[in-house]
């Protein structure tokens, strides 16, 4: 049985839509990740509206999953007599006269499998948050919807039976194309075609190329491809999901807009694509990082696709929610937050620049001295109060994690000076990273607690502690971070979950494991030599993925549902960096295959 984050995501970097088991569009932000979006149902409430999908009559069973290494999606819907209707969901990303093109335009190819399938077609966009795209203007093969004209479906479809939602007998393959509000040129079933199976063939050449571990690679290349699409290459910026107020609990009001980009998401994006080889991704975010950073010597914690793009938080009133959750929120408050990690994830996601011999253009001295600079931010702000990773509204401390990785975002700037033999610059940075890192462990350093806690002057234990090893700033069999994790295991594990804190915040008790966390104790498990139920573990969170191996922010540890933003590249991430970690070699399984 589905659940109704049962979906898939198509895209290809410009734009990217959700589809549901049963075949329907149920949310696609146009012209861009973070634009109103012209297919809500997902965030509709009990509303029929914001979508598009094939009804078949006396439909009975319904079956979806991707084509195989790619971004595809196949739907086949079976009626009780035995008619059947298969559905092809893509955006187009292919090469074209050596180019990539990756046209504003999303793709459905409705055909009949078996017997004579009796179908409606169904689309009803929106417009300014929730409301009905009332104005159809209909031309000889297509229909524009919206006032002004927003979008265009071609079609080779009868638009009669579109237009009045008319059942009627599927006899051949139909094609349909939205996008633009512009001509579109060419036959359109033999342009669907063409740029289907050139679409396929991209990503399975793409997928051909990657590094991937051993073991789970089917849950590696779809994390993979997630995190690809999640890329608005146009910019370089990499948003955190692709949707907005999917509550991390029911009605828990911790509704929020993740269409944007956090300097610490993109950081774990960055890192887990380059730990298998898609290092174009580090390029581009790399070129939209120093867009930023040219204009702004204090960073804030998120900025849009559009890093000028203003995202004060507001809520849109014609938006019931998912599932009737609300509110739905557009924006995000947490850009006026005071966030310190910010620094250190932008150095961190920069470092693999001057070290990786793959790299067409390497980091040279302009780039170190703008890191520099962020450097220098991080000296500043390491032993000061701030937000935390977590956000919170209505506190600040000195927050462990934040401190952590502003002493990181040193120590590789004195690594980065090094590698380009500014020997007076690495002392520099390399005495500043000894005395931060030291001051920041004595600090957090909880006698009571015998574990570095969430914050300086606080019992409360926090799951991001756990990436302290992974930063490089303690060992991770240092007797003090092997007794944190004992600490953490005893406040924060539910079983097979695990909390990311459990004390209250702004919302009170969370109530829902942080998917991501996970991963960080398989990583620090493996790390301490626990490798067996470090694996234990990985198995256990892969089988949490939905039936397109997707993840989402949040699950619940009574319900085993899947809650908040969907797809979440910190759990995605994780899939890949923990499946790198814990695989067997090639060889060991060869070896042990072959004795």
């Amino acid at each position: 049985m589905s659940g109704p984050l049962d979906l898939a995501v198509i895209g290809n970097g410009r734009i990217a839509a959700l589809v549901n088991t049963q075949g329907q569009l149920v949310w696609w932000c146009f012209p861009r990740f973070d634009s109103d979006p012209v297919f809500c149902r997902l965030i509709a409430g009990d509303e029929e509206k914001g979508l598009a999908d094939v009804l078949l009559d006396r439909q009975v069973n319904a079956r979806s999953s991707y084509d195989r290494n790619t971004a595809i999606v196949t739907t086949v819907l079976t009626a009780d007599d035995g008619a059947q209707v298969k559905i092809t969901d893509f955006a187009p990303r292919l090469r074209n006269f050596e180019r990539l093109l990756r046209p504003p335009q999303l793709m459905r190819i409705i055909e009949p499998i078996a017997g004579l399938p009796r179908i409606t077609i169904r689309v009803r966009p929106t417009q300014f948050y929730g409301n009905p795209m009332k104005k159809r203007v209909a031309g000889s093969s297509h229909v524009t919807y919206g006032e002004p004209a927003l979008v265009r479906l071609t079609t080779d479809a009868p638009l009669s039976y579109i237009q009045h939602e008319t059942p009627f007998a599927l006899t051949r393959p139909l094609h349909l194309v939205f996008g633009p509000d512009e001509p579109f040129t060419g036959d359109i079933a033999a342009t669907v075609r063409d740029f289907h199976d050139r679409t396929r063939d991209y990503w399975r050449e793409w997928v051909r190329r990657l590094s991937i571990a051993y073991e789970w690679q089917e849950a590696s290349i779809r994390a993979a491809i997630t995190l690809k699409l999640c890329n608005f290459e146009e910019t370089g910026g990499i948003v955190a999901a692709l949707t907005t107020s999917l509550p991390e609990a029911p009605h828990s009001g911790r509704n929020w807009d993740y269409r944007y980009c956090w300097l610490r998401d993109a950081y774990f994006v960055v890192k887990a694509l380059n730990a298998i080889g898609a290092t174009r991704t580090m390029e581009q975010y790399i070129a939209y990082i120093l867009s930023i950073a040219g204009n702004e010597e204090t960073l804030k914690p998120c900025y849009g696709i559009v890093p000028s793009e203003d995202l004060t938080e507001w809520i849109a009133p014609d938006l019931k929610g998912f599932e009737g959750h609300g509110p739905v929120r557009i924006g995000n408050a947490a850009v006026d937050q005071v966030q310190h990690d910010a620094y250190g994830s932008v150095i961190l996601a920069a470092t693999p620049m001057f070290f990786d011999q793959r790299l067409p253009v390497p980091g040279d001295e302009a780039l170190f001295r703008l890191l520099e600079k962020m450097a220098q931010q991080c000296v500043n702000l390491a032993l000061e109060p701030d937000a935390g990773i977590w956000e919170f509204r209505g506190r600040k401390r000195v927050h462990t994690h934040s401190g952590a990785m502003c002493w990181a975002g040193i120590s590789r700037t004195a690594a980065i000076a090094a590698r380009l033999g500014l020997k007076d610059r690495a002392a520099h940075w390399h005495g500043l990273s000894d005395s931060i890192g030291a001051e920041l462990l004595k600090r957090v350093w909880n006698d009571k607690r015998k574990a570095f806690t969430a914050a300086e002057g606080t019992d409360d234990m926090d799951a991001s502690v756990l990436l302290l090893p992974e930063l490089g700033l303690v060992d991770a069999h240092d007797p003090r971070f092997t007794s944190t994790v004992s600490a953490i295991e005893h406040d924060l594990v539910r079983g097979r979950h695990v909390m990311r804190y459990a004390a209250e915040d702004d919302f009170g008790l969370p109530e829902t494991e942080f998917l991501v966390c996970r991963f960080w104790l398989i990583d620090a498990l493996a790390a301490q030599g626990r490798r067996e139920e470090a694996r234990e573990r990985y198995q256990d969170a892969l089988a949490l993925r939905n039936q397109y191996g997707l993840l989402a922010e949040d699950i619940h540890p009574h319900t085993g549902a899947l809650w908040g933003n969907f797809p979440q590249t910190y759990s995605m991430a994780g899939v890949i960096l923990s499946a790198m970690r814990l695989s067997q070699s090639w060889e060991d399984r060869y070896w042990r295959a072959s004795s």
